[in-house]
């Protein structure tokens, strides 16, 4: 237990004891002059450690005229004084208790001061009025941190009072509000009707960090009267009473059918008529502009009954001894729902007066069929014998044509470039015939420069090697079309060629294609390649075995399943993020880019089964507000589309497997691909977007200083560029990108700074904020987008910046950067992708691009291809994998479950886990398949 003892006014003892061991060491410290107490010689004393405090004092408001009270504590002490703006406090105002700590033995010493009202004003310069404790004991003196005394006040009037306002439903509502001046500063509330409104509760309201009221979207209950309040330790003050009304303007219902004619027969009018009640006006609200009814004009036609035409002349007489006149309802015809004529059209009657007999009659009758039955069974068996003769002609000429065109297309060079059959056709050559003596030798090319001809247009002309200079006149073909220098390399079993683009020139007469062969003679040093932007591309020979082209850190690959490349074939594959300057955007209307726009190829080349490209996206998947589609970029420049979600069909070129952050695309046309999507009504859809606040890295040597947020969409590759920019403008990332969710509804991104250090900064932005405006974000058309807040300090010696950054979609969701740095420092670099060192790599071939072996994966294929009764086949393989939304495309294929575990391998790029592959197949029952995983496989 401490045992305190009190001291007040004991005059100067034992401070003099404390300066007598101290010496001349506390005056230097304090700048303070105590000959005058000091004595011409120290007293030995025990050591002792410094003073250490216990308790300090803290800061102080003087309300009206109550003193304030500063109290320190330190251990040991022989003694505390407190020391007011640079001067001693006499001893007579100090309040001491003395105790002892039973546990460490030491003297603990308490002492109170009061600082009255008039002491505070009495103080004359700049700095507020201040106290400070200094304790001593054998060791030293220890000082306090300083605790500063103010005179505390509240004006009476704010500076800015809200104002009543009248809104429209679902409106944006601002109150503003800027409290009295006040020391310290005022702390503010807003109510409504007397309550107080507390925005963790209700998200609809948002106090700002300068004290404004935002109602996000203005409800009918939210009609009421509201009031800022502030306060502090003096007083509460309240604003002038803002009455806000919500109200609703009138909408119109839909119009009701329209009424029947108001006349049977003739002119008159038909009605039709609205209410004022989709919604009905409220609070003060607008009606409805327009009339509540329509009418128009109608005419019902009077119906016309039917009359009969004179009688015709009678007919001659016939063979039954009668004859005919006839009569037609055509005077008038009846019209409009009238009634038709009454009686018969024919009249008969005998004319012959009853001379006629039966003889006669039967003589007539015989001589009315003068054909015998079998000359008509003839006359048909000739028309079928001629169709069929008509129908062997035409069948005889096809195929005589077809054999034709068929032989000026073989040829034994055809082999050579197989692999492109879909862009080159040999032209003018013929094959040899078998009785030829210069038949060609199966090992030696063909000498075609005889019969190589001329053909009209662009044409792709051969380069000769050292070795062979044999000509082949090429047309042209939409396979060398999508890129200018671009390599392409075929191979096959018996010729190894290079196929090569080159970069000059555009014209298309002008254009050559340039084949040699490889290993024949000295490589071309003019040859060119594909560009090779790094870290925007991946390139790979493949073959039939397959591979994998990666590009790092992007999101981007394309997988090329074993099988996709015809055997013997090989081509060099290539993967490219197109620059958003040089590429037109797919991006239509309402539509948004989600996606790189990317470009894998050679186009045009035949695959024998689908290849996978993923694409990383950036759209908010959790609920179905999206309408997204899958396009793609046609040789003229323009963009079509290749498939929408959730509309496929069998025609459907694609199928699309959608996930969280990224799409994967089985097609079999390579070309330039994106992913676009718009809101389907009726919510409008989110984006998500990545926040980065850039600094300069290298110490700031002027009074300028300059902060950088970007504004991109949240893929790797959009990060990516915005950190290359940056590096090359000495900017340093200052922490993670924060992600923001942008919303399809016209409301432009605000950025602003706050809590700028006002006595050290300025902030040289007039505005109180910046914005983007919506459709340079939601299009996708300028990249990247940043807004700059140049900042000014006051002088040089001023290295520390504290901020506030607050970054919101107005009506929507927003972040805020909380920056504390140092200027004058070296800002270390700072990124959240990951090193892409030599480790990573761009392209994989052969079954080392694959986390299943191949023996595993026939297998499989072998196990779940065939359809099963009971429904465990590949279909149960889909919806275990979560790949059956559109099982129609997997049915068209010749395996596939081939495709669904080529699919499965793209999805599971960084973490393809046999495990999960086989808990699926136990799930189906497939025990078979599983001892064969375990056997061969990593399970």
């Amino acid at each position: 237990m401490l045992s305190p003892r009190i001291h007040r006014g004991q005059g100067l003892g034992p401070l003099v004891v404390l300066f007598l061991f101290c010496g001349s060491s506390v005056a230097e410290a304090d700048g303070s002059d105590y000959s005058e107490v000091l004595p011409d010689s120290f007293p030995s004393a025990a050591a002792e450690p410094l003073p250490e405090f216990q308790l300090e004092p803290e800061d102080g408001f003087i309300v009206k005229n109550r003193p304030v009270q500063l109290r320190c504590r330190a251990a040991p002490a022989t003694q505390i004084y407190f020391k007011c703006n640079g001067e001693w406090v006499n001893q007579n105002d100090h309040v001491t208790r003395e105790s002892l700590d039973q546990i460490t033995g030491l003297v603990v010493r308490e002492v109170d001061i009061s600082v009255s009202r008039t002491q505070v004003e009495e103080l004359f310069g700049l700095e507020d009025y201040w106290c400070q404790c200094v304790a001593w004991s054998s060791a030293g003196t220890t000082k306090s941190r300083r605790a500063y005394v103010r005179i505390a006040y509240l004006r009476k009037n704010f500076e800015q009072e809200p104002l009543g306002r009248e809104v429209r439903l679902d409106q944006e509502v601002l109150f503003q509000c800027r409290p009295p001046e006040g020391i310290p500063p005022a702390e503010v509330d807003w109510l409504k009707n007397e309550d107080v409104i507390d925005s963790s509760q209700d998200s609809n309201f948002l106090v700002t960090i300068d004290h404004n009221l935002i109602i996000k979207q203005a409800r009918l209950s939210d009609t009421a009267n509201y009031t800022c309040v502030a306060r502090n330790v003096v007083a509460k003050r309240r604003s002038s009473t803002a009455t806000l009304i919500v109200y609703v303007s009138g909408g119109w219902s839909s119009w009701t059918e329209w009424s029947e004619c108001n006349v049977r027969c003739g002119r008159g009018w038909q009605r039709r008529t609205r209410t004022c009640t989709n919604p009905a006006p409220l609070n003060g609200g607008a009606f409805c502009e327009g009339a509540p009814f329509q009418r128009i004009t109608c005419t019902t036609l009077c119906p016309v009954d039917g009359g009969w035409t004179e009688w015709s002349k009678w007919s001659a007489c016939g063979t039954e001894c009668t004859h005919w006149r006839s009569r037609e309802c055509q005077a008038p015809p009846p019209r409009n729902g009238g009634r038709h004529c009454s009686g018969s059209m024919m009249e008969s009657k005998n004319c012959t007066e009853g001379l006629c007999t039966r003889n006669k009659k039967v003589s007539i009758e015989h001589a009315s069929h003068p054909l015998d039955p079998g000359a008509g069974v003839a006359v048909y068996a000739g028309l079928v014998g001629a169709l069929l003769l008509c129908v062997v002609l035409v069948l005889c000429v096809a195929v005589l044509a077809y054999r034709r065109s068929c032989r000026h297309l073989h040829g034994d060079i055809t082999d050579s470039s197989s692999a492109l059959t879909a862009a080159f056709h040999p032209g003018n050559y013929k094959p040899p015939r078998q009785d030829n003596p210069h038949l060609l030798h199966a090992s030696a090319p063909p000498d075609l420069t005889a019969t190589a001809g001329s053909l009209r247009g662009p044409l792709y002309a051969l380069q000769q090697s050292a070795a062979d200079a044999h000509k082949i006149p090429m047309t042209t073909s939409p396979l060398l079309d999508p890129l200018p220098s671009l390599k392409i390399k075929v191979y096959n079993s018996s010729t190894l060629s290079s196929l090569e683009l080159p970069t000059g020139g555009s014209s298309a007469d002008g254009e050559i294609l340039s084949l040699r062969t490889v290993g024949s003679g000295p490589r071309d040093p003019h040859s060119r390649t594909l560009p090779r932007e790094p870290g925007s591309c991946a390139s790979a020979t493949l073959g039939c075995l397959g591979g994998r082209l990666t590009i790092p850190n992007t999101g981007v690959s394309l997988l090329v399943p074993p099988g996709a490349i015809p055997q013997g074939k090989f081509y060099e594959m290539y993967l490219i993020i197109n620059k958003w300057e040089k590429t037109t955007l797919p991006s239509e209307g309402g539509q948004t880019v989600l996606s790189p726009v990317v470009c894998c190829g050679p186009s045009g080349m035949l695959l024998s089964r689908p290849v996978v490209l993923t694409l990383p996206h950036c759209a908010q998947l959790d609920t179905p507000d999206w309408t997204l589609t899958l396009k793609t970029q046609t040789h003229q420049g323009g963009w079509e589309e290749v498939l929408t979600v959730g509309e496929e069909s069998l025609s459907s070129p694609c199928f699309l497997q959608l996930e969280e952050q990224s799409c994967h695309v089985l097609m079999e046309q390579l070309g330039t691909y994106s992913l676009v999507g718009q809101s389907a009504p009726p919510q409008p859809a989110c984006k998500r977007l990545q926040l980065a606040l850039f600094a300069p890295r290298a110490p700031c040597l002027s009074l300028d200083y300059s902060l950088r947020v970007y504004c991109t969409q949240d893929t790797p590759y959009a990060l990516k560029e915005v950190l290359e920019l940056e590096r090359s403008l000495g900017g340093v990332l200052l922490e993670d990108p924060k992600l923001l969710l942008f919303k399809d509804s016209y409301h432009n991104l605000r950025l602003s700074i706050h809590d700028i250090p006002h006595s050290h900064w300025r902030s040289k932005l007039l505005a109180k904020y910046q914005e983007i405006p919506f459709y340079h974000i939601w299009s996708g058309s300028q990249r990247p987008l940043h807004c700059t807040f140049s900042l000014e300090r006051s002088g040089m010696a001023v290295s520390q910046l504290t901020c506030k950054i607050c970054v919101r979609q107005v009506e929507g969701e927003g972040q805020i950067f909380q920056l504390h740095t140092d200027i004058q420092e070296t800002l270390p670099p700072h990124s959240p992708l990951p090193s892409g060192g030599p480790c990573v790599p761009s392209s994989q071939v052969g079954p080392y691009a694959f986390r299943l072996p191949g023996s595993i994966r026939m297998k499989i294929c072998a196990s779940l291809d065939a359809p099963s009764a009971r429904g465990c086949d590949w279909r149960l393989l889909a919806q275990s994998l979560g790949f059956d939304r559109y099982l129609n495309y997997f049915a068209t294929k010749p395996s596939p479950t081939g495709v669904l575990l080529d699919l499965w391998e793209a999805c599971h790029q960084g973490d393809a886990d046999l495990v999960s592959l086989a808990t699926a197949l136990e799930e189906m029952g497939k025990s078979e398949v599983l001892v064969v995983m375990t056997t061969d496989g990593d399970c």
